[in-house]
């Protein structure tokens, strides 16, 4: 069985029969044993529309695409099937802070 997903690792992800299996960036923090073991994640695309809700971030691990910010939604960890790696700190924040964007939360 894999570790539980880390904040700002890319994992592929079981996102379930109409999203399938597809890498995801995971936004939450890590949760213990009295929470419920949900990871919030960001989907990666390869279907590109130029939308300013599609943040890039090149990987090595990932094929060129983008986080669609507008697909952020909570599974349980157990849908995680293995780390592919890890973004580096500025793209996280800047997949972050186009998620905050999407929600609401920020001024940008």
């Amino acid at each position: 069985m894999p570790s539980d997903p880390v904040r700002g690792e890319v994992w592929l992800f079981d996102l379930g029969m109409a999203e399938k299996v597809r890498p995801v960036l995971v936004v939450s923090t890590r949760f213990e044993d009295c929470d419920r073991a949900l990871v919030t994640v960001i989907p990666h695309t390869t279907s590109l529309r130029g939308s300013r809700h599609e943040i890039g971030a090149f990987a090595p691990f990932l094929k060129p695409g983008a986080f669609l910010v507008q697909g952020v939604s909570t599974h349980p960890s157990v849908r995680a099937v293995r780390k592919l790696g890890t973004l580096r700190v500025d793209q996280f924040d800047l997949v972050v802070t186009g998620m905050l964007r999407w929600l609401g939360c920020a001024s940008i």
